[in-house]
């Protein structure tokens, strides 16, 4: 398995530990093809368990059901949300369910622990104006606002997730036929229209903008920095926090924003739900249908704020 930024709190986890995690991520990898950072969260996640049985004279191996309530429970006393509960809970079961599975273990100590009820929060989202307002902050003279604008641009376009925007290489741009083609979860490809503005701001970034950054010469990374031919994930959201407090966007954005922003536009001027589905990628059409809950809410507002007796 490809790893390039291992955790290293499985250094410090009995051998026996460490060992039975990473060959339970390997085969994680070959069967999904998962990324890394899912991998990550993964390895995170049992690390913390194997730590706190190890801490106690345990292993992963001889974990019985009590001593997950008892570790979930000091979970939550410290603090963990429902929602962290419930993905802890998640990689722990699917862990013991390979090793029933493939290694013959007697038992799932996991089974019977039932997850957190969780609600199903809205996402946060901007509003059209709130996304102009975003767009137009960055000082297109430079090449860095130029790229800026087209990321940007990009991102509101395609409803791309953050990691699949800063991965986009040259040659997954098709300017003629206005597509981006998109390597999403699980390896799996999706043909992504861009639509006319993007591409036009796409075409003056190649053209006036990425040649400025010398560190993408000989890189087909399509957005680079100063420091590097492919910019990350952290050094593009604290771009676009800086760019929505300069136009006055104080909500609490999350990586996904412009995501949501995208979805929800689609939907409010009557775009298919499967469409939406399938330009988001999303393999089930109830993860996309959380999106409906978001237009019914405005559709209220404007039935209240318009309607005579709204």
């Amino acid at each position: 398995m490809i790893q390039t930024a291992r955790d290293r709190t499985t250094a410090v986890l009995p051998t026996r530990d460490r060992q039975a995690i990473e060959r339970f991520l390997d085969a994680l990898w070959a069967e999904r093809g998962l990324s890394e950072n899912t991998l990550a969260a993964y390895r995170a996640d049992l690390s913390g368990l194997a730590t706190w049985l190890a801490a106690r004279g345990g292993s992963l191996a001889a974990a019985r059901r009590g001593d997950l309530l008892q570790y979930l429970s000091e979970r939550v006393t410290q603090g963990a949300r429902p929602r962290t509960t419930a993905r802890l809970l998640s990689s722990v079961r699917r862990f013991y369910r390979y090793r029933v599975r493939e290694q013959g273990a007697a038992e799932d100590p996991s089974a019977r622990i039932e997850a957190p009820k969780l609600g199903r929060p809205l996402p946060k989202s901007l509003t059209e104006a709130e996304v102009d307002a975003l767009l137009s902050m960055p000082a297109t003279e430079t090449p860095e606002g130029l790229r800026d604008r087209t990321m940007l641009e990009l991102l509101y376009a395609t409803g791309l997730r953050v990691s699949e925007l800063v991965a986009l290489t040259v040659s997954q741009i098709n300017l003629r036929q206005g597509v981006v083609r998109v390597f999403g979860k699980g390896s799996k490809e999706r043909l992504v229209p861009m639509g006319e503005e993007a591409m036009a701001w796409l075409e003056r970034f190649l053209r006036e903008g990425r040649p400025a950054f010398t560190t993408a010469a000989g890189s087909d990374f399509l957005f680079a920095t100063r420091r590097s031919p492919r910019m990350s994930r952290q050094t593009f959201w604290h771009l676009i926090r800086r760019h929505a407090r300069a136009a006055g966007i104080h909500k609490d954005l999350s990586p996904h924003t412009l995501r949501h922003a995208f979805a929800t536009h689609l939907l409010n001027h009557g775009a298919d739900l499967r469409v939406v589905q399938l330009l988001l990628g999303h393999s089930d059409l109830s993860t996309t249908q959380i999106y409906t809950h978001v237009a019914r809410e405005r559709l209220k507002e404007l039935h209240q704020k318009h309607h005579p007796r709204g």
